[in-house]
């Protein structure tokens, strides 16, 4: 085994998943505002050191993902960010994209750019400690525009190949994530077509570019009901139709599957990946997650600023990993809320 198989298996260890603290500063300013914190560089960096430095949370968390800001920052006590988790048995990773714009021709689909300058980045970023890095990518689905068009999906899963092929060159993990979004009123059948199509084009495209699947993790969403959907589907269904599609579409090849939560309640994330884990099938993958707002949003609330909030907002995201990783497992029950 190589060292890109072997960080990217430890990724998806047993019992554990990854943290995805990446949020640019456009959207940690939102969350930070939605609790009446100022957005400032100091105060992104208090929060993200809260996050760090909880106790135990490396018996649940394998990786954690980083803004450019974040790994460039140091705790209290001196040590950067990255090194202050690898020391804890964390791996370090690092959001590389720059970012979604107007996907030129197209009706209201976006293109993710940050292909240029990546090889210099990467370099460095690896210099700072990070072992994987992380490129998303985002299709919408709109049935009156009848979108996901293939233009969409084939620009993005050229990208999302370009990204990693340069991250294995650089003996870097990639974590390519394709996000079907959940916005809309589509219905789960509507989200399995445009997953399949989507993923069978990422793994066309890894192939055609010579990416070896063993040293790269899958980060794609659940397979949902959009938002505004009005007959939802259960937890079972869902767990179902996710499967379902994967066994249509991902390689065995590749180590590992990391959910991410796109907008799910903590509580819905935990329930969902614990029905899908719970399909006593011989599956392929390791079936995990990378939760952003699912681990961080009652954390957030809890220390909204104040540093007298720090010790109960730890156990709030100790408590949140926890249950996660049950979940992760199978073992989840609402009744441990």
């Amino acid at each position: 085994m190589n060292k890109l198989e072997k960080v990217a298996n430890k990724l998806v260890s047993s019992e554990k998943g990854i943290l995805a603290a990446d949020e640019s500063t456009s959207t940690a300013t939102k969350r930070l505002n939605s609790v009446g914190v100022e957005s400032t560089e100091e105060n992104r960096r208090k929060y993200r050191q809260m996050l760090f430095t909880t106790d135990d949370i490396e018996k649940y968390l394998s990786g954690v993902i980083l803004f450019d800001e974040t790994i460039r920052q140091q705790a209290d006590s001196g040590v950067n960010f990255a090194k202050l988790l690898d020391d804890r048995g964390i791996i370090p990773g690092i959001k590389v994209d720059k970012g979604k714009i107007d996907l030129p021709s197209s009706a209201d689909e976006k293109i993710t750019e940050g292909l240029d300058g990546l090889k210099n980045r990467l370099k460095e970023y690896s210099k700072m400690g990070a072992k994987f890095a992380k490129w998303r990518a985002v299709i919408k689905i709109d049935k009156e525009k009848d979108l996901p068009s293939m233009y969409s999906i084939y620009t993005n899963c050229h990208a999302l190949a370009r990204y990693a092929a340069l991250c294995q060159q650089q003996n870097v993990v990639s974590i390519v994530e394709p996000e079907i979004l959940m916005n809309g009123n589509h219905s789960i059948g509507d989200c399995y077509q445009a997953t399949k199509k989507t993923l069978n084009k990422l793994f066309s495209e890894l192939k055609r570019q010579r990416v070896d699947l063993s040293g790269l993790l899958l980060k794609t969403n659940m397979v949902l009901d959009g938002r505004n959907y009005s007959d939802k589907s259960d937890s079972k269904k869902i767990a179902h139709e996710t499967i379902e599609c994967f066994k249509e579409s991902v390689p065995a090849k590749v180590p590992g599957i990391v959910f991410l939560s796109g907008g799910q309640t903590e509580q819905q994330a935990a329930r969902n990946l614990n029905e899908i884990n719970k399909i006593n099938e011989d599956l392929p993958w390791e079936l995990s997650f990378s939760f952003g707002r699912a681990l961080q949003n009652t954390a957030l609330k809890t220390w909204a600023g104040d540093s007298a909030n720090v010790q109960q907002a730890q156990a709030e995201l100790l408590k949140r990993c926890k249950l996660t990783s049950l979940a992760r497992q199978g073992k989840y029950s609402q009744d441990l809320e």
